[in-house]
């Protein structure tokens, strides 16, 4: 029972037969605290439901959370690898009570699971108290029979929890497991309670409290219980390690690491492999919950996870990415508990692969530029956080990868300096960033939650309905009527209109009553499902609790239904082009126009397009019937429904099926089918036409297509077919041969164009190069001269034509734009490598027009500067340099 998947299965068993729900992990991403980056505790999808603004169906639950601790105020990450229990990714293992039993049952059930079923001994277990709570002091006696000896009371705010300065609060209980004397440590609450013989492997938090103000305290109504167990830390216990990283889990996560990169997790590599490991964990997780690495936010977290991990696989020699051959180990070990990480594999190995290959570009070229902004620097010296920051924000240089590389040499980073400057580029984004993937929600939405039902959306088969209202909203507060001119939001027992989400605009249309009419502009979700209607009472006056009809938007509903339609025909067909490792990353269906985001790692071809397209438009001329389906989430994935991942699924989803596959693999099946909760059209025929009208970049590893359908389609290509008629007009050719034309006209303009590149090169070098224009310096041919009218890279060409046949030569071409800026050829004749070098050289002419560095090989090197005006004293500057 001492692997980690046994120890999971037996701690949710055993609260399962005690009466708890089992509830599963929420995702990385929290959907219910905007406040967080990260779900970094096993309470966090709890946390409305303690405060009273959720309710569930059950009143006691256990879960093994999914957390990260990497970003923010909880940030392991510089400690991972280096000690033996720090994790960015760990799994906490708790039970819960909300307002059900309280202090005697929460220390009996933990006491009977850690000295029965786990078999932990007793004399092994001390625990702590908060110095206050006689009552828990006394139960820990009375259940665990312990002495007093070993319940010690602790008074600092270690064993007292609070969720912030105001809310539930209450004493902790603490167990800590006694690894022996052999360690050097103390109990908790000893000058030696940091050493590590005593180790914590259990909390129970007894919420018994309600802070109301700094000075005022008040009990509970209902007490509650939130425990939460380490699944790593209770693993090493029970299979009599130490460490963390000796756990069956990761010995074998680690010995993957090692046949893959021939380097033993030993001595300076231990740490490498242990962040490997760790830092695959967190991150394939991460992506399975829909993050990507990015610049900002949690995509920027993910990303210093991923790189931090690649960076120790460069340290241990590895040249070729390595992390995504790791992926099968872990989906080995974990993903019969997690099937998201079975679900993404895909998905994961590409991002995993696709970041390492840039990183090591990355690497090169940020070394290569930090070498030069520290050039002048010694030991004790600090690099300037502006350049630091500019190494970040322009090149992808991680702050961290640039503290590593400076560290061997004493120098540190101006990290106050680099924080001024990411404050100062990004003090408007964090601003209205809302620290979730959801829109916070407001209290008032949870309030009316409570209060009344979830909505009724009859929307899929009607666009009309009757309904009651049930609470009207002005300016944020409840309010009993509303009169012409007034904006309100609505909310009705049952209602046609689609709220927005899934990337699906809400419905907009018209309420009516006996006495009033509303125009509908915007239809959201909020709370516990309720639809708010968001409205201005054009005429009348509504009131709460009177009956409406509700009518939507019909020809608006319309194109919504077949550009959704047409956004899952399209993100098959690119599936079935590109790969399964292409998922939607978000979306747009507006009435007007379709948008979606997908990850693939390259810009799609012309052809790829087109065959998308092609492939789309093919079912839509099947005119198949869009079936639904309500199924459970297993048996829908199971039947190779797609789902998206991060996405929160209830235990009942819909499946919706379209067309029919006429080649590949499916051939004959399914075409598309996918989870999803919005509208649709009820024939693929009814989407008329799909026309793909842009792809684009908008993130690493993720493109954004854009579409039409039906008659916006249809207006398109009337509008490109006018468009080259009129071209066709202007070149007074047939439209046919516009194509041909066009190629006959820029051939022409390629031929002109070299013809007058040439002639000007000709020009500007006039007699340079010749025996005449070349002046002595010692014993030194110097061909240089400043030139007008040449771009910058035809100078090399024209170097190497000035210095062939010669010997004993320098040659520097300085070529002045229309702009003023200089740019600086100088190129050396072999026999002179050993006694100059061109990049030396290049750069003193540099600096004489306002240039910084310059670079190249010993015989040929370039640089620039902004002031051309300068051109002859950078001549002189080589004369100079050649004289000595």
């Amino acid at each position: 029972m001492n692997g980690v998947n046994e120890i999971r299965s037996t701690f949710l068993d055993y609260f399962r037969q005690n009466g708890h729900e089992v509830v599963a992990s929420s995702p990385l991403v929290p959907h219910n605290d905007p406040t967080l980056m990260f779900t970094n505790a096993g309470m966090v999808p709890f946390k409305n439901v303690f405060t009273g603004l959720e309710s569930r169906p059950y009143s006691t639950a256990t879960t093994a959370q999914k957390c990260v601790r990497a970003g923010g105020k909880h940030n392991d990450l510089d400690n991972v690898g280096y000690t033996a229990r720090h994790h960015t990714f760990f799994e906490m293992m708790g039970n819960f009570s909300f307002g059900d039993y309280f202090k005697e049952r929460a220390i009996s059930l933990a006491w009977n699971l850690i000295t029965k079923e786990f078999a932990l001994p007793k004399d092994k277990l001390l625990v702590t108290v908060y110095h206050e709570d006689d009552e828990a002091f006394d139960l820990w006696k009375k259940i665990a029979g312990l002495p007093e000896e070993r319940i010690i009371r602790i008074a600092t705010s270690d064993n007292f929890w609070s969720m912030g300065d105001t809310g539930p609060c209450g004493p902790c209980s603490e167990i800590f497991f006694d690894h022996g004397d052999h360690i050097w440590g103390g109990p908790p609450g000893s000058p030696e309670e940091d050493g590590d013989r005593f180790i914590e492997i259990w909390n129970l938090v007894f919420m018994q409290y309600e802070q109301i103000s700094a000075d005022r305290r008040e009990n509970l109504p209902r007490p509650s219980i939130d425990t939460g167990m380490g699944l790593e830390r209770v693993a090493a216990v029970l299979q009599g390690k130490h460490d963390n990283y000796d756990i069956d889990l990761f010995r074998n996560l680690i010995a993957a690491s090692v046949d893959l990169t021939g380097v033993k997790a030993e001595g300076e590599h231990r740490a490498s492999h242990r962040v490997i490991a760790d830092h695959l964990r967190s991150s394939a997780f991460l992506i399975a919950d829909g993050v990507l690495p990015s610049n900002e936010g949690r995509g920027y977290v993910l990303r210093r996870i991923m790189r931090r991990a690649m960076r120790h696989a460069e340290l241990l020699g590895a040249r070729e990415p390595v992390l995504y051959k790791l992926l099968p180990v872990l989906v080995g070990e974990m993903g019969r508990a997690y099937p998201e990480l079975h679900r993404a594999e895909a998905l994961i190995s590409e991002t995993l692969k696709l970041e390492e290959s840039r990183f090591r570009k990355t690497l090169d070229r940020g070394l290569t530029l930090l070498d030069e902004a520290s050039r002048e620097l010694e030991k004790g010296d600090s690099l300037d956080g502006e350049t630091a920051f500019k190494l970040y924000d322009t090149y992808g240089f991680p702050l961290d990868l640039t503290q590593d590389a400076l560290r061997a040499r004493g120098i540190h980073v101006d990290l106050s300096g680099f924080q001024d400057a990411m404050h100062r580029q990004r003090a408007e984004a964090r601003a209205h960033w809302q620290g979730s993937g959801d829109k916070a929600t407001e209290t008032i939405w949870f309030e009316l939650g409570e209060k009344h039902e979830a909505t009724e959306f009859l929307g899929y088969d009607t666009e009309k309905a009757e309904g009651i209202t049930l609470a009207l909203v002005k300016d944020g507060a409840s309010v009993e009527t509303a009169r012409e001119g007034d904006t309100v939001a609505l909310v009705v027992n049952q209602t046609p209109f689609y709220g927005e989400s899934g990337g699906q605009m809400g419905d907009t249309g018209t309420i009516r009553t006996d006495k009033a009419v509303l125009r509908v502009t915007d239809t959201q979700k909020k709370g516990r499902g309720l639809f708010v209607h968001h409205a201005t009472v054009e005429k009348g006056e509504i009131a709460r609790g009177e009956p409406v009809s509700l009518e939507v938007d019909h020809a608006r509903r319309s194109r919504l239904r077949a550009n959704h339609s047409a956004t899952h025909l399209i993100h098959e067909a690119l599936r079935e082009r590109l790969g399964n490792h292409v998922a939607q990353k978000g979306s747009l269906v507006a009435p007007e126009r379709l948008r979606f985001d997908i990850s693939h790692p390259k810009p799609l071809s012309a052809e790829e397009l087109a065959e998308v397209e092609d492939m789309a438009n093919e079912i839509v001329l099947q005119n198949a019937p869009v079936s639904t389906r309500l199924m459970s989430v297993d048996d829908a994935i199971a039947e190779g429904a797609m789902a998206l991942f991060g996405e929160k699924y209830g235990d009942e989803v819909r499946v919706v099926s379209m067309g029919t596959a006429t080649s590949g693999e499916k051939a004959g099946k399914t075409y598309s089918l996918e989870l999803c909760g919005g509208t649709h059209v009820r024939a693929t025929g009814d989407i008329g036409l799909i026309r793909i009208v842009g792809e684009s970049a908008v993130g690493a590893g993720v493109r954004r297509i854009e579409a039409l359908t039906g008659i916006d389609a249809r207006r398109y290509l009337t509008n490109q077919d006018e468009k080259l008629k009129a071209l066709a007009a202007s070149l007074k050719v047939q439209p046919d041969d516009v194509g041909n034309r066009v190629e006959s006209l820029l051939d022409e303009r390629r031929r002109l164009e070299r013809e007058l590149t040439e002639a000007r090169k000709q020009l500007a070098l006039g007699g340079a190069g010749s025996a005449d224009e070349a002046e002595k310096i010692g014993d030194i041919n110097l061909i240089a001269k400043v030139l007008q009218g040449v771009a910058a890279k035809d100078l090399k060409g024209m170097a190497d034509t000035a210095k062939s046949n010669r010997d004993h030569t320098v040659v520097a071409f300085i070529a002045v734009a229309e702009d003023g800026k200089a740019s600086i050829v100088v190129s050396l004749t072999e026999d002179l490598t050993q006694k100059f070098s061109a990049v030396d050289l290049v750069r003193a002419a540099s600096a004489a027009v306002g240039g910084k560095g310059g670079g190249g090989r010993p015989d040929m090197a370039q640089a620039g500067g902004p002031d051309g005006a300068n051109a002859e004293a950078a001549i002189d500057a080589v004369r100079a340099a050649l004289a000595g």
